[in-house]
Parts: C-alpha cells; sequence; structure tokens
C-alpha cells in the first residue's frame, strides 16, 4: 500500500473511532471498539489489542482482536514491555530479531507497539499490533496509531488503573 493510501486509511479509521466512542466515558467499551475496527481496517494486522497497565511493572492482555494472545507481560519483557517502559512507540521489523522477543502467536513476523496514556499522562495500556508479514509496520503507521491513542485518551480514566489491596479508593 502506498504512503498517501496508508494515511487515507488512518485518516478513516480515526474518525471512526471519533464517531464510535464520541461521550464515552468507559475504557474497556473504548479499546474493545479501537481494537475491532483496527484489526478489521488493516489487512496487515494479524492481532491487535491492548495490554492494560494493572501493577507496577505489569501488563495484562485485553481487549483484543486476533489468536490468542499471552496474559501477562513485565515491563521488562518483550515489545510490549518496552513501550511501556519507555514509554515510546516500538517498531519491530524482524520479531526474531527483538531482545526478548515473547512469541505469544508463534506466526508473528513484525510489530509495532503505542503507548497508550490517560487523561493526565498516566501510562494506562499498550496498543499492540501483530503482522504474519515482516516489515509490516512503518513510520506511518505510527502516526496513524499514536493519533488513535490520541483519540481513545478521552474515554480513558486515571482511576481505572486498578489501586493496590489495602488502599483506599
Amino acid at each position: 500500500m502506498e504512503t498517501h493510501e496508508k494515511q487515507e486509511l488512518y485518516r478513516d479509521i480515526s474518525a471512526e473511532l471519533k464517531a464510535v466512542i464520541a461521550g464515552l466515558e468507559d475504557p474497556i467499551a473504548a479499546m474493545a471498539s479501537c481494537a475491532c475496527i483496527l484489526k478489521e481496517r488493516l489487512p496487515q494486522a494479524s492481532w491487535v489489542g491492548f495490554y492494560r497497565v494493572v501493577a507496577p511493572g505489569l501488563l495484562r492482555v485485553g481487549p483484543y482482536q486476533g489468536p490468542l494472545g499471552c496474559l501477562e507481560i513485565a515491563f521488562d519483557r518483550g515489545v510490549c514491555g518496552a513501550a511501556a517502559r519507555e514509554r515510546t512507540t516500538q517498531i519491530v521489523p524482524d520479531v526474531e530479531a527483538f531482545p526478548g522477543h515473547i512469541a505469544c502467536d508463534a506466526s508473528a513476523r513484525s510489530e509495532i507497539v503505542v503507548p497508550v496514556f490517560a487523561p493526565g499522562g498516566e501510562l494506562i495500556a499498550v496498543l499492540d499490533l501483530d503482522s504474519h508479514a515482516p516489515a509490516a509496520f512503518d513510520a506511518t503507521d505510527q502516526e496513524g496509531l499514536e493519533r488513535i491513542a490520541e483519540i481513545l485518551r478521552p474515554a480513558l480514566r486515571e482511576s481505572y488503573v486498578p489501586l493496590p489491596a489495602g488502599r483506599p479508593h
């Protein structure tokens, strides 16, 4: 797909997501809708979903579209962990070459992971896309997916991140 075609596709996806989640204040519904739209619209994506921050240094799967994902990922492991730890998008053209890559889907060949922030700036999740094709994601995908993460932001709440046990709400 040509760069301009991909840019147009991301503009369309962004408009669709904005319309679907307008006024929504439910992070799970927003993430589920986003994963569905991306999986349906991006032909190179074999897996699309979120890993949510559930404890300091720990991500848990969901919502997502595709084959079974890893249930939990520590910030010090894999591409998702790197995106969460560094709070920056990770583009991996060859997952086999990424140190510490976690093979949740043995058929995955490339990956992009975008950090997702709550309205106040706290990391709430990472948006993960896998592909069975090598080098399936590029700077155009990064730009489009980072814009999508920003569109999600109003639907997310800092209070969504669970408090440690024993701490008063």
